[in-house]
Protein backbone atom coordinates (compact mmCIF):
# COMPACT_ATOMS: atom_id res chain seq x y z
CA UNK A 1 0.00 0.00 0.00
CA UNK A 2 1.24 3.71 -0.89
CA UNK A 3 0.30 7.19 -0.25
CA UNK A 4 -0.02 10.05 1.88
CA UNK A 5 -1.20 9.73 5.17
CA UNK A 6 -2.61 12.94 6.47
CA UNK A 7 -4.06 14.47 10.00
CA UNK A 8 -6.00 17.67 9.38
CA UNK A 9 -7.56 19.79 11.71
CA UNK A 10 -9.50 22.45 10.13
CA UNK A 11 -12.57 22.91 13.15
CA UNK A 12 -15.79 22.78 11.50
CA UNK A 13 -14.57 21.67 8.22
CA UNK A 14 -12.48 18.93 9.23
CA UNK A 15 -13.75 15.97 7.29
CA UNK A 16 -14.87 17.45 4.36
CA UNK A 17 -11.10 19.14 3.91
CA UNK A 18 -9.86 15.25 4.38
CA UNK A 19 -12.17 13.81 1.85
CA UNK A 20 -11.19 16.75 -0.90
CA UNK A 21 -7.44 16.18 0.53
CA UNK A 22 -8.08 12.24 -0.33
CA UNK A 23 -9.84 12.58 -3.78
CA UNK A 24 -7.27 14.83 -5.07
CA UNK A 25 -4.64 12.33 -3.73
CA UNK A 26 -6.39 10.09 -5.59
CA UNK A 27 -6.99 11.82 -9.23
CA UNK A 28 -2.99 12.63 -8.87
CA UNK A 29 -2.03 8.84 -8.54
CA UNK A 30 -0.83 8.59 -5.24
CA UNK A 31 -2.92 6.01 -3.95
CA UNK A 32 -5.91 3.75 -5.47
CA UNK A 33 -7.54 3.86 -2.27
CA UNK A 34 -7.77 6.68 0.47
CA UNK A 35 -9.76 6.20 3.85
CA UNK A 36 -11.34 9.78 5.01
CA UNK A 37 -13.14 11.48 7.56
CA UNK A 38 -13.17 12.73 11.11
CA UNK A 39 -13.73 11.85 14.57
CA UNK A 40 -14.59 13.97 17.59
CA UNK A 41 -14.31 12.20 20.83
CA UNK A 42 -13.67 14.09 24.33
CA UNK A 43 -14.48 11.31 26.82
CA UNK A 44 -12.60 13.57 29.83
CA UNK A 45 -15.11 16.75 28.36
CA UNK A 46 -16.90 18.11 31.28
CA UNK A 47 -20.80 18.27 30.36
CA UNK A 48 -22.51 21.85 29.51
CA UNK A 49 -20.64 25.58 28.83
CA UNK A 50 -21.06 28.79 29.80
CA UNK A 51 -23.36 30.66 27.42
CA UNK A 52 -21.87 33.90 25.83
CA UNK A 53 -24.53 36.23 23.56
CA UNK A 54 -21.59 36.95 21.61
CA UNK A 55 -20.45 33.05 20.83
CA UNK A 56 -20.87 30.25 18.95
CA UNK A 57 -22.87 28.14 21.76
CA UNK A 58 -26.76 27.32 22.02
CA UNK A 59 -28.54 29.75 24.07
CA UNK A 60 -30.86 26.28 24.81
CA UNK A 61 -28.26 23.78 24.19
CA UNK A 62 -30.16 22.39 20.80
CA UNK A 63 -28.43 22.75 17.47
CA UNK A 64 -31.40 24.62 14.86
CA UNK A 65 -29.29 24.69 11.66
CA UNK A 66 -31.67 27.57 9.26
CA UNK A 67 -34.76 28.11 11.77
CA UNK A 68 -36.00 31.47 12.92
CA UNK A 69 -34.99 29.76 16.54
CA UNK A 70 -31.44 29.31 15.67
CA UNK A 71 -29.34 30.69 18.70
CA UNK A 72 -25.69 28.25 18.07
CA UNK A 73 -23.88 25.36 18.39
CA UNK A 74 -23.72 22.05 20.27
CA UNK A 75 -20.75 20.00 20.76
CA UNK A 76 -21.09 16.72 20.34
CA UNK A 77 -19.16 13.33 19.75
CA UNK A 78 -19.10 11.10 16.78
CA UNK A 79 -16.84 9.62 13.95
CA UNK A 80 -17.55 8.85 10.06
CA UNK A 81 -15.38 7.31 7.60
CA UNK A 82 -15.32 7.34 3.60
CA UNK A 83 -13.68 4.43 1.45
CA UNK A 84 -12.83 6.40 -1.93
CA UNK A 85 -11.34 4.86 -4.63
CA UNK A 86 -11.39 6.07 -8.66
CA UNK A 87 -15.08 5.50 -9.94
CA UNK A 88 -13.51 3.48 -12.68
CA UNK A 89 -11.49 1.34 -10.14
CA UNK A 90 -14.42 0.77 -8.40
CA UNK A 91 -16.55 -0.23 -11.03
CA UNK A 92 -13.85 -2.71 -12.52
CA UNK A 93 -13.51 -4.54 -9.06
CA UNK A 94 -17.47 -4.48 -8.33
CA UNK A 95 -17.52 -2.59 -5.47
CA UNK A 96 -21.12 -0.85 -4.16
CA UNK A 97 -20.74 2.33 -5.33
CA UNK A 98 -23.14 4.95 -3.34
CA UNK A 99 -21.91 8.30 -4.42
CA UNK A 100 -19.83 9.77 -6.95
CA UNK A 101 -17.48 12.82 -5.87
CA UNK A 102 -17.56 15.04 -9.15
CA UNK A 103 -15.81 17.96 -8.20
CA UNK A 104 -14.79 19.59 -4.43
CA UNK A 105 -12.52 22.16 -3.95
CA UNK A 106 -11.67 24.24 -0.52
CA UNK A 107 -10.36 27.86 0.54
CA UNK A 108 -9.90 30.59 3.63
CA UNK A 109 -11.13 33.62 2.54
CA UNK A 110 -9.18 35.33 5.43
CA UNK A 111 -9.45 38.91 5.79
CA UNK A 112 -12.92 38.61 3.66
CA UNK A 113 -14.38 36.22 6.81
CA UNK A 114 -16.85 38.26 9.10
CA UNK A 115 -15.25 36.96 11.72
CA UNK A 116 -12.70 34.03 13.44
CA UNK A 117 -16.08 32.31 13.59
CA UNK A 118 -18.11 33.28 10.47
CA UNK A 119 -16.15 32.94 7.11
CA UNK A 120 -17.38 36.24 4.36
CA UNK A 121 -20.04 35.17 1.95
CA UNK A 122 -17.90 36.28 -1.17
CA UNK A 123 -15.07 33.33 -0.10
CA UNK A 124 -18.30 30.85 0.36
CA UNK A 125 -19.81 31.88 -2.95
CA UNK A 126 -15.91 31.38 -4.67
CA UNK A 127 -15.62 28.02 -3.36
CA UNK A 128 -19.22 27.05 -4.29
CA UNK A 129 -18.33 28.23 -7.80
CA UNK A 130 -14.67 26.68 -8.76
CA UNK A 131 -16.29 23.35 -6.74
CA UNK A 132 -19.41 23.21 -9.50
CA UNK A 133 -16.99 24.60 -12.29
CA UNK A 134 -14.61 21.43 -11.01
CA UNK A 135 -17.41 18.97 -11.33
CA UNK A 136 -18.81 20.36 -14.85
CA UNK A 137 -22.18 21.02 -13.11
CA UNK A 138 -24.89 23.33 -13.12
CA UNK A 139 -26.46 24.70 -10.35
CA UNK A 140 -30.51 23.80 -11.85
CA UNK A 141 -29.13 20.29 -12.15
CA UNK A 142 -28.78 20.37 -8.01
CA UNK A 143 -31.77 19.57 -6.09
CA UNK A 144 -30.41 19.45 -2.51
CA UNK A 145 -27.55 20.93 -0.62
CA UNK A 146 -26.60 18.92 2.46
CA UNK A 147 -24.53 22.15 4.21
CA UNK A 148 -22.79 22.97 7.14
CA UNK A 149 -25.27 24.78 9.13
CA UNK A 150 -24.16 26.70 12.29
CA UNK A 151 -27.26 26.97 13.74
CA UNK A 152 -25.96 30.66 14.26
CA UNK A 153 -27.83 33.17 13.19
CA UNK A 154 -24.95 35.17 11.38
CA UNK A 155 -23.15 31.79 9.87
CA UNK A 156 -26.42 30.26 8.31
CA UNK A 157 -27.15 33.98 7.24
CA UNK A 158 -23.88 34.17 5.36
CA UNK A 159 -24.26 30.56 4.04
CA UNK A 160 -27.80 30.83 2.71
CA UNK A 161 -26.18 34.16 1.00
CA UNK A 162 -23.39 32.32 -0.30
CA UNK A 163 -25.27 29.86 -2.01
CA UNK A 164 -27.84 31.86 -3.54
CA UNK A 165 -25.24 34.38 -4.99
CA UNK A 166 -23.38 30.97 -6.42
CA UNK A 167 -26.48 29.29 -7.68
CA UNK A 168 -27.61 33.00 -8.86
CA UNK A 169 -24.72 32.75 -11.54
CA UNK A 170 -26.75 29.45 -13.30
CA UNK A 171 -30.70 30.16 -12.84
CA UNK A 172 -32.80 32.82 -11.66
CA UNK A 173 -35.17 30.13 -10.22
CA UNK A 174 -36.30 29.61 -6.97
CA UNK A 175 -37.70 26.69 -4.70
CA UNK A 176 -36.35 24.10 -6.29
CA UNK A 177 -32.78 23.14 -4.07
CA UNK A 178 -33.82 22.03 -0.80
CA UNK A 179 -31.21 23.12 2.00
CA UNK A 180 -30.65 20.54 5.13
CA UNK A 181 -27.85 20.38 7.77
CA UNK A 182 -27.67 16.80 9.16
CA UNK A 183 -27.15 19.00 12.70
Amino acid sequence: LRGPGIGVQTACTTSLVAVHLACQSLLAGECDLALAGGTSIAALRKEGYLYDEDGPYSADGRCRAFDAKASGMVGGDGVGILVLRRLADALAQGDHVRAVIRGSAVNNDGAGKVGFLAPGVDGQRRVVREALSIAGVDARSIGYVEAHGTGTPLGDMIEVAALTDAFRADTDARGYCGLGSVK
